[in-house]
């Protein structure tokens, strides 16, 4: 259990790395008016996606393996969990899922748009706001305790 719970935690330093370059590159590619590459572009906005979900998979595991996942809500109710318990058994498992729907969103759209600055603008909005999801549901304390 406390090896897949440290795959999670280091993993998610490289998924926010990548996302984090993706949505630059996206960014940099919309507002630049760059051409969106197969070669580049779509190499860096699909290993951002398959690296979020193997997080997620991963994730999953550990919440319903964990004692701070589901079985902290099984037996301390949901009125029984502090602050803390919250996040870990609802919140960031909650959250953490609708980011990457968003990430997979814009995956999809991005592959039926035909001009460059639409998939360029439509990886930056939607991988933008995943990224922003996931960044406000890290458990920054556990982190760096």
């Amino acid at each position: 259990m406390e090896i897949l719970q440290n795959v999670h935690s280091y993993l998610a330093y490289v998924v926010l790395a990548v996302l984090i370059f993706a949505v630059f590159n996206a960014l940099i590619g919309w507002l630049g008016k760059k051409e969106f590459t197969m070669e580049k572009d779509l190499r860096i906005s699909l290993f951002a996606l398959i690296l979020s979900h193997i997080q997620l998979l991963i994730g999953l595991i550990v919440y319903f393996v964990s004692p701070n996942g589901l079985k902290a809500i099984q037996v301390l109710g949901m009125g029984g969990l502090n602050s803390a318990a919250r996040l870990l058994a609802l919140e960031h498992p909650l959250i953490n899922i609708i980011a990457i729907v968003l990430i997979t969103i814009g995956w999809s759209s991005h592959k039926k748009k035909l001009e460059s600055k639409a998939k360029f603008k439509t990886i930056t909005i939607f991988y933008g706001l995943g990224l922003l999801l996931i960044l406000s549901q890290i458990p920054w304390a556990q982190w760096f305790n």
